[in-house]
């Protein structure tokens, strides 16, 4: 049978999803929290890879077993092989067709960024920091150049492996709480370092040192080298993939409800 996990992590401390010859990897500690459970051997497919100091709110992931558990089950005797800042939120049996990856209509991301002249201690690694105010008005503006389909090539990395850098942003939302400051993505899909170099670019607009058009030059010049450097990867969440509704999967976690 196949089971359908909803996962959340910090991503601080460990070398992003992939497994890794360190075994210091999300996947990693998730299947090894899995094979214990179910006693015996279990791999999973991930709906989205995330870098290493990349968070997630709602990876989802799928496995095969032969082992008989009620999805309650699956959910806490992973949790209980599971490190403290990794915890599987929900499981659902689903049919064999269903896949993490390749059943995924589009993928959700949100950046939290600290507007602040002094840099983040309790929320250290959660959140991006900027120390120069920034214009809302102006990254507004300039989303405008994003939302649609283009071809990302300036904002995709050199080790990008996807087929195409041709993607479709769906939704760019930004919102503000005091010295908090929240971007929102929604595509069918992200290139490697996409956003954290769409940020970069956002970032160097709201803090006044290009204007909001650059952005429609960077995009038309499908160069990485006339963007703003790649921002850190503090703050960033993947919010998880959006699948059909027929497969009845859960849209969102408790975890969303604490983002600024």
């Amino acid at each position: 049978m196949r089971i359908a996990l909803g996962i959340s992590y910090s991503g601080s401390t460990y070398e992003g999803w992939q497994s890794q010859l360190s075994r210091n990897t999300v996947q990693d500690k998730l299947e090894l929290a899995l094979t214990r459970f179910a006693v015996q051997p279990v791999r999973v497919m991930c709906a989205g890879r995330t870098d290493a100091g990349v968070h997630a709110l709602m990876q989802v992931a799928h496995f095969d077993t032969t082992v008989q558990r009620e999805d309650a089950s699956w959910v806490r005797g992973t949790n209980a092989f599971l490190p403290a800042d990794i915890a599987v939120q929900w499981a659902r049996h689903v049919p064999d067709t269903f896949h993490s990856r390749g059943s995924a209509i589009a993928r959700r991301y949100a950046y939290v960024v600290l507007e602040s002249p002094v840099r983040p201690s309790v929320e250290a690694k959660r959140v991006g920091w900027v120390y120069r105010p920034l214009d809302g008005a102006a990254m507004q503006q300039a989303i405008a150049h994003l939302v649609g389909e283009h071809d990302f090539s300036s904002f995709r990395a050199a080790q990008c492996q996807a087929k195409s850098p041709v993607k479709t942003i769906s939704r760019i939302e930004i919102s503000q709480r005091a010295g908090y400051w929240r971007f929102e993505f929604e595509a069918n899909a992200f290139l490697h370092h996409m956003i954290r170099n769409i940020m970069g670019c956002l970032l160097a607009i709201g803090q006044g040192r290009y204007p909001p058009d650059w952005l429609a030059d960077v995009v038309a010049a499908r160069n990485r080298k006339v963007a703003a450097p790649t921002f850190s990867p503090d703050g960033l969440y993947f919010l998880g993939p959006v699948y059909e509704d027929h497969h009845g999967l859960p849209a969102r976690t408790a975890a969303y409800d604490w983002l600024p």
